[in-house]
């Protein structure tokens, strides 16, 4: 039961900062985001043991609440569109 709880935990997680990524204005820093997002899940993908886990967890919501500050300084400080966006 705790190994389901802590796999949804973790999607979760991995949704939220998808879709926190995704609100940068920037595209740079949208793709940014979200390939390191993308990459540090793939990355840890295999871990098993649950403190580690509890501490990856850990990390991520700090992650996420930084994805969101940058995000919301993004839409406080406008700046123009790159040729790509």
């Amino acid at each position: 039961m705790m190994a389901a709880l802590s796999s949804t935990q973790v999607l979760s997680l991995y949704r939220m900062m998808l879709r926190e990524s995704r609100n940068f204005p920037s595209y740079n820093y949208r793709t940014y985001a979200l390939r390191r997002v993308r990459d540090a899940f793939r990355a840890n993908k295999q871990v098993d043991d649950p403190k580690t886990v509890e501490r990856l967890v850990l990390e991520g919501r700090q992650s996420l609440a930084l994805i969101q500050r940058q995000v919301a300084i993004g839409h406080m400080f406008k700046t123009q569109k790159t040729v790509v966006e």
